[in-house]
């Protein structure tokens, strides 16, 4: 009788009501790792577009921040254009009525001497009327008080009735635009008279004196 080797006919235990395939081992399952790996490319393109998405939100911020810059630089050059343009109005205007200065004066020269009549006084006023439409403003009166902003003294005299420097006669009319003086008035000027107020303190004192020195009531 042949002894036989034990281990190469014999069959693994198999329960009962098993088949015999479950007895084999099992192959690893080749969809569990393919589902696996997508997750993981998943986790990457997530990442990815993720970067990608905060490259855009700061590029759009610089993009921002720069129209930005531009449009204040636009608005400031707007605004400094408006006033250049504004500037070089003014200056045109005053030129040309400080060209039409002594032409005025001689209007108003004929008015003070009764001289404008007629034609030439319609003229006159024509010219006038436009003048002040463009801004012109004259200034300058008797009696008020000498400021050398805006004043020009020609001639010089001391008046006992004047307590400060005071112009007591328009020599010419001063013209200005806005606050823009373009020719001051020239006048003659009035000072108070030396020694005036000295004698009206005087005088007020010795009244004083006078007033101290009455008789005295019982």
């Amino acid at each position: 009788m042949t002894e036989e080797t034990p281990g190469f006919d014999e069959k693994p235990d198999v329960p009962s009501g098993a088949t015999p395939d479950d007895a084999e081992p099992k192959a690893a399952d080749p969809s569990s790792e393919a589902g696996a790996a997508p997750a993981g490319d998943a986790t990457a393109q997530i990442a990815g577009l993720t970067a990608q998405l905060d490259q855009s939100r700061k590029a759009l911020d610089e993009r921002t921040a720069d129209l930005q810059r531009l449009q204040a630089e636009f608005q400031n050059y707007r605004r400094r254009v408006e006033r250049d343009r504004i500037t070089v109005k003014e200056i045109a205007i005053a030129n040309l009525l400080t060209e039409l200065l002594p032409t005025l004066d001689d209007i108003g020269r004929a008015r003070e001497h009764g001289e404008l009549l007629g034609g030439f006084k319609s003229v006159a006023e024509s010219l006038e009327t436009v003048a002040a439409k463009m801004g012109l403003q004259q200034f300058g009166k008797e009696g008020e008080p000498f400021d050398p902003t805006i004043h020009e003294a020609l001639m010089h005299s001391y008046a006992p009735d004047v307590t400060e420097t005071t112009c007591v006669a328009i020599l010419q009319p001063g013209y200005r635009i806005g606050e823009r003086t373009i020719r001051p008035a020239r006048v003659a000027v009035a000072e108070p008279q030396p020694g005036a107020q000295t004698v009206k303190a005087e005088d007020g004192s010795e009244a004083g004196d006078d007033k101290d020195n009455g008789p005295e009531e019982g």
